[in-house]
């Protein structure tokens, strides 16, 4: 488990640091941050950790301000030798509490609490991971910057590389980057409604407009919305296409 530790007190961050390996040997410390501004600055450049442990009162003001600016997804548990700040604390999705001066046995049983919440995600994910591979996708998530878009299967016209990015190609025209290759694109679409034209391109049914010979072998596509670059069915590929569109295997 990787940890994350927001507190301004030299001596508190090392007693609570001492505390969590003990606890578990195996839990990593990534950093210890004493304000806003820095907490916010590494949550801004880092992964997200397993867990963080915040203390409420910080150098430069309340750590309630950091959720104000970041998104924050990861597990908290706050600290703090005030107990008026609980309701506000869970607000904010807190799974734990903690009053100072922390003892072991409730730093143990919050760090418990944790562990069990990461392992139903991850039942939740296998499940999902699971199901995925026994269907075909429905949507993509798409990352966008700090924003996610979800984008319908039934929205992508076609799927195409560029300069060693994928990208997807919707009916109406808008082009987004994907995080996966054409290769692991043809396991996840339904094989009746798109198909690898060549090594750059898997087009939907519904995006081929018309169809030209350009060779005794070889077929160039004419897409909607339109592609400049050159949609043409490889040779190898051209006799498996043609069944393809009529609906044999």
């Amino acid at each position: 488990m990787k940890v994350l530790l927001i507190e301004d007190e030299l001596a508190a961050a090392r007693r609570l640091t001492k505390m969590l390996q003990e606890i578990d040997p195996e839990l990593e410390v990534l950093e210890c941050l004493d304000s806003i501004e820095n907490s916010l600055n590494w949550l801004v450049d880092q992964p997200a950790p397993d867990l963080i442990l915040m203390d409420i009162h910080l150098a430069d003001g309340s750590s309630f301000e950091i959720f104000q600016h970041v998104r924050i997804d990861s597990p908290v548990i706050f600290i703090t030798a005030f107990d008026q700040y609980a309701l506000q604390a869970f607000k904010v999705n807190a799974v734990d509490y903690l009053l100072k001066p922390i003892k072991r046995e409730e730093l143990e049983e919050a760090l418990a609490r944790v562990k069990r919440l990461m392992k139903v995600e991850r039942i939740n994910y296998e499940q999902l991971a699971q199901a995925m591979q026994q269907g075909w996708n429905k949507r993509f998530l798409i990352r966008l910057g700090q924003n996610f878009r979800v984008v319908e299967l039934k929205e992508a016209a076609y799927f195409y590389t560029e300069s060693k990015i994928t990208f997807l190609i919707t009916r109406g025209g808008k082009r987004y980057p994907l995080d996966y290759s054409l290769e692991k694109l043809e396991e996840m679409l339904p094989p009746d409604q798109y198909f690898r034209i060549n090594r750059q391109f898997i087009v939907g049914i519904d995006a081929i407009q018309e169809m030209y010979s350009v060779s005794k072998s070889r077929v160039k596509l004419q897409l909607d919305p339109p592609s400049n670059m050159d949609t043409i069915v490889s040779t190898e590929r051209s006799p498996v296409f043609k069944k393809w569109l009529t609906g044999h295997e």
